[in-house]
C-alpha cells in the first residue's frame, strides 16, 4: 500500500505523540522532498524528529508531475506541500493521500485520488485496537496542534467510534 501525505497531517500527529499510529497502519508513508523540506525547519522537534524514522519516505515528484505542482499552486490556492503531495500521490499512483485542508481534499477529489484524513486515521486505529478511543485523541490534536473540526464533524466522529 502507497500512503502520501502532507506536512500538516503527520505534524500534527507528532506533536500529540501519535505519529506511531501511521506506521501502525500503513507500516510506512511517503512524503515529498517539499514536506521534507517543511518537516526540516519545523520549531517543534516532535515535527522534526520525524525525518529520522526509517519507515518516513522522502521522494522528488518527476518533472510532468513537479509542473503540476506549481500550477496546483498558482492556479488552485494550494501551499507548497500539499501541492507537492498530490503531485507525488498521482506519481505513485498512491492507494492513499493524507491530507486534512479543505482546499487541498477539493483537489485531491477533483484529481480522482483517495484521501484519508487524521480523523479518519484515528477510527481506522480504534477499530484495529490500536487505541482504546478517539475523542482525548481529537481533543488534544485541537488544544496542542490547533486542529480544526467543526462541532457537527466532532460529534458525527464520536458517534461512529461509539464514544456517545
Amino acid at each position: 500500500m502507497i500512503v502520501v501525505s502532507d506536512t500538516s497531517a503527520i505534524a500534527n500527529l507528532a506533536v500529540v505523540d501519535h505519529f506511531w499510529l501511521l506506521q501502525a497502519t500503513y507500516k510506512s508513508v511517503v512524503i515529498p522532498e517539499a514536506v521534507a523540506s517543511e518537516i526540516a525547519v519545523a520549531t517543534n522537534p516532535k515535527i522534526s524528529l520525524i525525518l529520522q524514522l526509517d519507515w518516513i519516505q522522502t521522494r522528488l515528484p518527476s518533472p510532468p508531475s513537479y509542473q503540476l505542482a506549481e500550477q496546483l499552486q498558482r492556479e488552485r490556492g494550494l501551499d507548497y506541500g500539499e501541492a507537492h503531495a498530490i503531485a507525488l500521490a498521482l506519481d505513485l499512483q498512491a492507494d492513499d493521500l493524507l491530507m486534512d485542508e479543505r482546499l487541498g481534499r477539493r483537489e485531491t477529489t477533483r484529481l480522482g485520488l483517495s484521501i484519508v484524513g487524521i480523523l479518519r486515521v484515528l477510527l481506522v486505529a480504534k477499530q484495529i485496537d490500536l487505541i482504546p478511543q478517539v475523542k482525548p485523541i481529537i481533543d488534544s490534536l485541537i488544544n496542542q496542534a490547533g486542529f480544526r473540526v467543526s462541532s457537527q464533524l466532532y460529534e458525527r466522529i464520536l458517534t461512529f467510534a461509539q464514544e456517545i
